[in-house]
Order: C-alpha cells, then sequence, then structure tokens
C-alpha cells in the first residue's frame, strides 16, 4: 500500500502509462471547457448590467470567486493528487459521510445541468438547419452527441484534452474577428435594428448568471492520477485557466461597447444576429457553428470529470466495484462513462431548464465542503507535503474561502425568488441535500463494514 501522507507520483507504473497523461495546456483546454465554453452564455449580462457595469462585474468575479476557489484547487491537488479530486480531498480531511456527500452533490447536480449542453448543440444547428426541428430530430442529434463523447472519453483522456485544445480555437475565432473588425465600426451601430429581446434580467440576475459562468474550477480535479506532474501541473494550469476565461469574456464585449450597440439588444443567443451585424452571414455561420462547439466541448470535457467519481467511490468500496473497471488501453472508466452517459441520455427528454440559482447552490454547497477540507488539513496534517500553498499560512487559507462563501449566501437569498416543481429553489435545495444523506445512510446499511481508507490507488496512482 501506497502511504497516504507523502505518496510519490513522479514515476509511472505499468498500467498508467505516460504517453496518456494530460500536460498542462491540454489540461488548460479542458478545464476552460468545464468552466466556460467561451463567450456564449454572457448575454445577460451586459444586458441587466449594462456596458460598464457588465464588464466591472466580469473583471471583479474571477477575483472573488474564481481566484481563491483556484489557490484551494492548486493547494490541494498538489498535496493530494489522488483519482476523484474533492471527493477524496473531503474524504481525508472529515471523513467518509462528508466525502460521500460531495460526491452525491456534484452527481446530482450533473443530472440538471449536463443536459443543456446538447441541447445547446442543438440550438445552434437549427439556427443553420430548420429541419432539426421538426418531429424528434433534435433528441435524436442531443443523444448523438452524448454518445460520441462517451466514446471519446473511453478512448481517454489524451483525446479528450486534445480535442478540447482545437475545439478553443475554433470557437474563439469568430469572437477574435468581432474584436479586430470592431475599431472599424465605432459608433456604427447605435441605431442598428435588432430582435426586440424578452430579458428581464437585472444588474443582480447578471451578477448570477456571471458566477455562473466562473464556476466548475474544482471540475479537473477528479482526473489528478491521469495528470503528468500533477504537483506542479495544476496550479499552473488553474491560474492560466482563469486568465485566460476571463479575456474571452471581456475582451468581446469591450469591443461592441465602441460600436454603440445599445445593452439592451443583448440577450441569450443574441451572439449570431451580432456577428451578422459586424461580419456579415460568413461570421454569423462561424458564430453559430462555434455555439455548437461551445455545447459539444462542455459536454466531452465535463464526461471526463463526472465519471471519475463513480471510478473513485467503486474502489473505495462505495459503488459496486463493477464502476470501477477500466479500459486496458486508455486507463478510462468506461462502466462509469456509459452508465452516467445512459442517465444524461434519458434526462435530455425531460425538458430541465437550467436554473442558475439552482446550479450555483448545489455546486456552492460542494464547494463549501471543499474550503472547510482546506482548513481541516491544515490542521490535521500540518506535515503533509504541499508543493503549492495558499499564501498567508492559516489565516490565507481560512479568508481565501470567505469571498465565495458570502457570493454564494447571496445566490441563496436570491434563489427564493425562484421556482422549482412549485416550490422556491432553496426548498428544493435542501431536499436534495437531504437526499444525499439518506443516500448515505443506505449505502451504509448495506456495507456495515465500511469502507476502503482514504488512500492514494495503487493501480492509479503513479
Amino acid at each position: 500500500m501506497i502511504p497516504a501522507a507523502a505518496p510519490s507520483f513522479e514515476k509511472t507504473n505499468n498500467k498508467t502509462k505516460k504517453s496518456i497523461r494530460l500536460t498542462l495546456w491540454p489540461l488548460v483546454a479542458a478545464t476552460f471547457f468545464m468552466v466556460s465554453g467561451g463567450t456564449y452564455g454572457t448575454e445577460e449580462i451586459v444586458h441587466g448590467a449594462g456596458y460598464g457595469k457588465g464588464i466591472l462585474i466580469l473583471l471583479l468575479t474571477p477575483l472573488l470567486w474564481s481566484l481563491p476557489t483556484a489557490f484551494m484547487i492548486g493547494e490541494l491537488s498538489s498535496a493530494l493528487p489522488f483519482e476523484g479530486g474533492y471527493y477524496a480531498w473531503v474524504r481525508r480531511a472529515m471523513g467518509n459521510f462528508w466525502g460521500f456527500q460531495e460526491a452525491w452533490l456534484s452527481l446530482v447536480a450533473s443530472i440538471f445541468d449536463m443536459a443543456i449542453y446538447p441541447t445547446l448543440f442543438v440550438a445552434y444547428l437549427t439556427r443553420m438547419f430548420p429541419y432539426f426541428q421538426e418531429n424528434h430530430r433534435g433528441v435524436a442529434v442531443a443523444l448523438g452527441v452524448v454518445t460520441v463523447c462517451a466514446i471519446l472519453n473511453i478512448m481517454g483522456v489524451k483525446v479528450v484534452s486534445t480535442t478540447s485544445l482545437w475545439l478553443f480555437f475554433a470557437l474563439s475565432a469568430p469572437f477574435a474577428a468581432i474584436f479586430v473588425l470592431a475599431p472599424f465600426k465605432i459608433h456604427a451601430l447605435a441605431n442598428a435594428v435588432t430582435k426586440p429581446t424578452t430579458s428581464n434580467v437585472d444588474i443582480l440576475g447578471g451578477l448570477l448568471i456571471c458566477m455562473w459562468n466562473y464556476m466548475g474550477w474544482d471540475n479537473a480535479s477528479t482526473i489528478a492520477t491521469e495528470v503528468e506532474r500533477p504537483q506542479r501541473t495544476y496550479p499552473r494550469a488553474m491560474l492560466a485557466a482563469v486568465g485566460i476565461v476571463c479575456i474571452t469574456y471581456v475582451l468581446p464585449f469591450a469591443a461592441m461597447w465602441i460600436t454603440g450597440l445599445p445593452a439592451s439588444a443583448w440577450e441569450t443567443g443574441a451572439w449570431a444576429d451580432i456577428a451578422q451585424l459586424m461580419g456579415g452571414p460568413v461570421l454569423r455561420i462561424a458564430l453559430v457553428a462555434g455555439g455548437m462547439m461551445s455545447g459539444f466541448g462542455m459536454f466531452n470535457a465535463l464526461v471526463m470529470s463526472y465519471s471519475r467519481l463513480p471510478l473513485a467511490m467503486a474502489q473505495d468500496g462505495m459503488l459496486p466495484k463493477v464502476f470501477g473497471k477500466l479500459h486496458p488501453k486508455s486507463r478510462a472508466p468506461w462502466v462509469a462513462i456509459l452508465a452516467l452517459a445512459v442517465g444524461w441520455g434519458l434526462a435530455l427528454n425531460l425538458g430541465f431548464e437550467r436554473l442558475v440559482t439552482l446550479d450555483i447552490m448545489i455546486y456552492g454547497a460542494s464547494l463549501a465542503l471543499e474550503f472547510v477540507a482546506l482548513i481541516s488539513l491544515r490542521i490535521r496534517e500540518p506535515e503533509l507535503k504541499r508543493p503549492f500553498r495558499v499564501p498567508g499560512g492559516m489565516f490565507g487559507a481560512i479568508t481565501v474561502g470567505i469571498p465565495p462563501i458570502l457570493l454564494l449566501g447571496f445566490a441563496i437569498v436570491r434563489s427564493e425568488h425562484e421556482v422549482v416543481l412549485g416550490m422556491s429553489s432553496f426548498l428544493f435545495g435542501l431536499i436534495v441535500v437531504g437526499g444525499g444523506v439518506l443516500a448515505y445512510l443506505i449505502n451504509h446499511a448495506l456495507k456495515p463494514t465500511g469502507w476502503a481508507p482514504a488512500e492514494p490507488k495503487p493501480e492509479l496512482a503513479s
């Protein structure tokens, strides 16, 4: 057994080969899609807050929300680069119950969240080919996206991350073109005729949408044993990804600001019409295609992240061993991938609408556990080797979690005004959390002898 306190991850073994491990920039690309997927989905921020305040929100949110999270992930992923990432950290720091809750919150949230990305792919596809709006053709295409992403993930993390890298360049190209064209259209769109918007998002709603667009940094941690030199790579990848996501959000809106286009013209999906104004039908087609790539890339990268949770839980004895089966060549958890793909495929036809506040609540509960794990490990295991540390000692470890938790509190207060299945989002979130406690008790009753120790697995750790 590998010692829990200071495992060595520098040498590869015969089962996890160096050739299939992620290096810095493929990991940055995968993180980009787990968090952002590009500028799509940020339109309502400018509609609700205007250009100046909207850009300020896009600049301040990563400082208060993303950067503290990136610091926390940098320390924990470099100290404990275990399969399952944040689930393994919380379990190590606080025990089986809280580790189970961390995984539960993430997997349940994925049911509501993952269905949107194939739907987004179809939404942009139908802008070019209305044929797919008829009958169940859109659902068939969405199922095709799920199937293709499952196959790519079974082929291994290298395939997924390389795909993410190329998709990043492809979907960023139309926005780069808009940025280049903007100086030639200064104030030219002040009186442009645009499609009337139906958005009623205010500045507080814009902040929530911005938080949603900047969340998900911990998703990349679940593949830690499949990353080359994780102690060094993770902190660098997190900081690089924060900067890239921020730039891809701010620069296109700053470019459109100087064209004079009214902020009231923005709503979700407006980029396609704005691309038409900026560069004609060719740019519109390119941007719509980029929207398809964004939906595909986000789903593809998140399959890689979520599938490692059942894998790690199966290795710990919390789920049946079948979920721990690995592909002989790619080392991908193919059973977990297929099981989750079936669940997400079934959810496509349920018509879930993503409520940003609900997403933030469920994600926020798991994120709060990770910040608690950061402090708990500082206290319980002060000698644990930490190649990267949150600056400021124990004071820094405590204060780094305060801004994100305060923003989460704001989201919870705001959630009382949203309704899900006839109840407030806050009450619905409490039911979801309570379901995790019940699931743990049932799991414990079925396995009274307990689970494996909270240590790295020799067949995956290297």
